[in-house]
């Protein structure tokens, strides 16, 4: 897949990316009020506070990362980096840091004199996140990166490489590997409780029609760019391997006007070294969100599995109850944990981003080809997680 190469004025679309973000919300909900400690958190001082600057003020940022933000513990919303002055008012106002920490995309190389941010979270289009990910480390910040991490593989490997050089830590949005229930079909999966793993059915579907970067290749939109890797990681974690190969096809387009240029939905199908497979679904044009997994012994489901709330699961022997948690919130507070001690095991690593990102240019390989596609690990860490 070669690199993307932007159309048009790449920073005429910043000045105007969060005005329009702010009305794409990939599930519009309150947020969650029962915020989730890990076992470190006790160990840690309680003045310790990881500062983070929000970079693009669209939805993402404005309803779910920055209300999280006030619900971590170790870390704060501590600037902005935003195109739209509306924006910078309605953060200050609400979070009440000081007015120099907020920035424009012209001015972000500024980051590397402010002490007050550590961390900038990159929720961009995956278009703009190579660039903005290796000017933040250039400024000597951390960085949490929205998935996907890049639109290419070669653009994965040259933020982590950025981040090397930099001597600095990443760690991709990864949500739901910090909710108990995805956590939980991790461990009966990977502890093969109801034995081994057979077949995988996740399907992450939601109907949009709002336009925006969801619907254009240039910014790295596309149904598997934007949803794929909640299903591939999920049937990654389940089975505790990655896949090896993929079968892709390319669903019918319901409104080719809109989604010219991009995938509305697909369908692929992941083989793993076990014999188990995982068919996958992404889709624009429904309403579906669930993870299945069958055993030889039985099987266990979220549904929904994927949306930043309301998860329910079962297994053949009953119900499994966790209550819900602040998926954002458990995110940001783990990778601030980890800035605060030193450790550099983030669960959610760039490699597992670029893991993900040649996962999917697979899925398009075969869907563009008709053909089976065989995925190359040779020069990557196999993340498995």
């Amino acid at each position: 897949m070669k690199k993307i190469k932007l159309s048009g004025s790449r920073r005429n679309f910043l000045k105007n990316f969060s005005a329009g973000l702010a009305t794409m919300a990939l599930a519009p909900g309150a947020s969650m009020v029962q915020s989730c400690t890990s076992k470190a958190q006790e160990d840690l001082p309680e003045d310790r506070q990881v500062g983070i600057a929000l970079c693009g003020l669209g939805w993402y940022s404005t309803d779910q990362l920055g209300p999280a933000l006030l619900e971590t513990k170790y870390c704060r919303l501590a600037g902005v980096i935003t195109g739209t002055p509306e924006s910078d008012d309605r953060f200050l106002k609400k979070y009440q840091f000081p007015e120099e920490n907020i920035f424009s995309y012209e001015e972000f190389d500024r980051l590397a004199d402010n002490e007050d941010i550590d961390v900038v979270y990159l929720a961009l289009p995956p278009a703009l996140h190579p660039e903005f990910a290796k000017k933040a480390f250039q400024a000597g910040k951390h960085v949490i990166v929205e998935k996907p991490m890049a639109p290419t593989v070669e653009e994965a490997k040259e933020m982590l490489e950025a981040r090397d050089e930099a001597g600095k830590m990443m760690s991709v949005g990864y949500r739901v590997h910090f909710d108990p229930y995805h956590q939980e079909v991790k461990r009966l999966g990977q502890e093969e409780v109801y034995g081994s793993v057979e077949k995988a059915e996740n399907t992450f579907a939601m109907y949009w029609d709002r336009g925006g970067w969801r619907t254009d290749r240039d910014l790295g939109g596309g149904s598997v760019y934007d949803l794929g890797t909640y299903v591939i990681q999920a049937a990654i974690y389940s089975t505790g391997e990655v896949p090896v190969a993929v079968r892709a096809e390319a669903q019918e387009k319901q409104r080719p006007d809109k989604f010219e240029g991009v995938d509305e939905s697909m369908k692929f199908t992941l083989e793993f070294p076990s014999g188990a497979e995982a068919e996958c679904e992404t889709n624009f044009w429904k309403d579906e969100d669930i993870l299945k997994v069958e055993t030889a012994e039985g099987y266990f489901e979220i549904e929904p599995a994927f949306d930043y709330y309301g998860q329910r699961g079962e297994t053949h022997e009953g119900v499994i109850h966790f209550g819900q948690v602040n998926q954002q919130a458990r995110q940001m507070d783990d990778f601030a944990q980890r800035i605060i001690t030193g450790d550099q095991n983030t669960p959610v690593p760039g490699e597992m981003g670029l893991r993900d990102v040649r996962i999917i240019e697979a899925v398009y390989r075969s869907a563009e080809t008709g053909e089976r596609v065989e995925i190359d690990y040779t020069d990557d860490e196999k993340i498995v997680s």
